[in-house]
C-alpha cells in the first residue's frame, strides 16, 4: 500500500503559498489522518526568486511546469495559477499522464470545465474543485454528496467576498461606491482592477460551476444573465433601508418546472433573510433541497489559508482514493458524464419578480400619474411609493416597489418612461426578493 503521496504544485502565488504553509503546519495531523504522508515534491512557478515568506528545500522549486507533469512519481497536480491558458493546457497534459488534478480555478472551469471533466472520466481521473467556489465553505461537497437524494429546488447565494464588502460598508457606514470601493482596495479586500468582482464576472463563474452541479448538466456562460454592482448609489442604499432591504450581489438559481432560472445581479432582500445579515467580505449559501429543505453554509470564501484548506480538502480525498486504489468514486458534475447534457433554461425576459425603481423626475403635477399609467398598460402592479423632494441636478426622486411582473413587461416599460420628457435620465432598476410580495 502506498504510504507517501507526490504533489506537485504549478502556481506559487497567494494560495500555492498558503497550501506550503498549512502543508508545513499540519502534515503531521493530516499525515495521521489520511495514513500517509502527503509530500510536496515540486513547486512550479514562473518566478523562484521572490520571497514568499515559508522555506522549501533544495530542488522543489523549477520555472518548468513539465518538471511536474512528466514526473511519474507525482500522483496529484495542484494547479494555483489560474486563468484559462496554459492552465488548461498542464491539467489535460496531467490527466493524459495519468495524474489526478486538484484547482481553484473558477474561470476555467466555468468555461472549459466539459471539456476538463469528460477528459478526465475517460482517463479514470479524479478531479477536485472544492476551492473554486466559496474558499473554505464544503459547498461542492455537499451538493455532490451530502444533498444527492434531494432536487435542488433553489440556491441563493453571496459568492463575491468584494462585492459584499462594499455594500454592506456603504449600508452600515455610508459612504459613495467609489470612495468605499478606494478603501478596499487599500485594505486588500478588492484588486487594483477591480472589474471582475465588481461586475459580477466572478461571481457568475461560481454559479455556472453551481448550476453544472445542481442540476446535472453544462451551461453557456453568455447564457446568464449578469449585473454587477458599480452603478449601486448611496440614495438606492437608503431607500432600501426604508423600505426593509439590504441590497447584495446575488447569484440565484431556481427550478422551475423542467426549466432553470439562473441569474446574478444586485437585489433586495428582506433585513429578517438570513443572507441579508452576512456581511463583510464573507460569503453563504441558501440552499433549498425537496427533502432536506433549507441548509445554510457561510465562511471565508477567499484569502491564502481558507482556499488552501479547501485545496488540501480535496488532495485528502483524492489521496484517500489512491490508498484504496480506486478513482472516480465520485462523478465531477454528479452524474456519469455520459449522460450530462444541456441545462434547460428559463430565458431571462420570461423571469417574473419584484422590483424597485428609481425614476429621476420633474417636479411638476401629474408626473406620477403618467409614470404608473405606463407601468399598469404593461401589466405591472405598484406595491409602495415613495416621493420626497430633495432635489437632484434639477430632479427628485420617485421611487416604486412593484408586485410579481415579468422582465420583459419591465423593460418595454421602462423603455416608455425614460423616453417622457418629465424623466431625466435612465431609470435605476434593482430587483427584489421578497416572497411576502405576491
Amino acid at each position: 500500500m502506498k504510504r507517501v503521496i507526490n504533489l506537485g504544485l504549478i502556481g506559487f502565488g497567494t494560495i500555492g503559498t498558503g497550501v506550503v504553509r498549512l502543508l508545513q503546519a499540519n502534515g503531521e495531523l493530516i499525515a495521521e489522518r489520511l495514513g500517509a504522508k502527503l509530500n510536496l515534491k515540486r513547486i512550479a512557478d514562473l518566478d523562484i526568486v521572490r520571497s514568499r515568506g515559508v522555506s522549501v528545500p533544495e530542488g522543489v522549486l523549477t520555472t518548468r511546469a513539465d518538471d511536474i507533469l512528466n514526473d511519474p512519481e507525482i500522483d496529484i497536480v495542484i494547479e494555483l495559477m489560474g486563468g484559462y491558458e496554459p492552465a488548461r493546457t498542464f491539467i489535460l497534459k496531467a490527466i493524459d499522464n495519468n495524474k489526478h488534478v486538484c484547482t481553484a480555478n473558477k474561470a476555467l472551469l466555468a468555461a472549459h470545465g466539459d471539456e476538463l471533466f469528460k477528459s478526465a472520466n475517460k482517463k479514470g481521473i479524479n478531479i477536485g474543485f472544492e476551492a473554486s467556489v466559496g474558499g473554505t465553505i464544503p459547498v461542492i461537497k455537499t451538493i455532490k454528496e451530502s444533498l444527492i437524494a434531494n432536487r435542488i429546488e433553489s440556491i441563493a447565494a453571496i459568492v463575491n467576498g468584494t462585492s459584499n464588502y462594499i455594500l454592506s460598508k456603504m449600508t452600515d457606514e455610508g459612504g459613495s461606491f467609489q470612495d468605499v470601493l478606494k478603501e478596499a482596495q487599500s485594505l486588500g479586500f478588492a484588486e487594483a482592477d477591480p472589474t471582475f468582482d465588481i461586475e459580477g464576472i466572478d461571481a457568475l463563474h461560481k454559479l455556472a460551476i453551481l448550476l453544472s452541479l445542481s442540476y446535472g448538466g453544462k451551461v453557456h456562460l453568455n447564457d446568464l444573465h449578469r449585473e454587477g454592482i458599480s452603478t449601486i448609489t448611496e440614495q438606492d442604499i437608503a431607500f432600501a433601508k426604508e423600505l426593509g432591504y439590504r441590497i447584495k450581489l446575488l447569484a440565484l438559481a431556481i427550478r422551475r418546472g423542467r426549466k432553470i432560472e439562473a441569474r446574478l445581479h444586485p437585489t433586495m432582500i428582506p433585513l429578517d433573510h438570513i443572507l441579508a445579515n452576512v456581511n463583510s467580505n464573507f460569503n453563504a449559501f441558501h440552499i433549498i433541497g425537496n427533502a432536506s429543505d433549507s441548509v445554510f453554509l457561510y465562511g471565508q470564501g477567499a484569502g491564502m489559508m481558507p482556499t488552501a484548506s479547501a485545496v488540501l480538502g480535496d488532495v485528502v480525498d483524492i489521496s484517500r482514493d489512491l490508498l484504496k486504489g480506486i478513482a472516480g468514486r465520485v462523478p465531477p458534475r454528479v452524474l456519469d458524464e455520459e449522460k450530462i447534457q444541456e441545462i434547460a433554461l428559463l430565458p431571462f425576459a420570461d423571469v417574473t419578480t419584484n422590483y424597485y425603481f428609481r425614476f429621476s423626475a420633474v417636479d411638476r403635477p401629474g408626473v406620477l400619474s403618467r409614470i404608473a399609467g405606463i407601468l399598469g398598460k404593461n401589466n405591472i402592479s405598484i406595491a409602495a411609493v415613495i416621493q420626497k423632494g430633495r432635489k437632484e441636478n434639477g430632479a427628485v426622486p420617485i421611487v416604486m416597489t412593484t408586485y410579481k411582473a415579468r422582465e420583459r413587461d419591465v423593460q418595454k416599460a421602462l423603455g416608455q418612461i425614460d423616453r417622457l420628457d418629465v424623466v431625466m435620465g435612465k431609470t435605476m432598476l434593482i430587483r427584489i426578493e421578497d416572497k411576502k410580495l405576491s
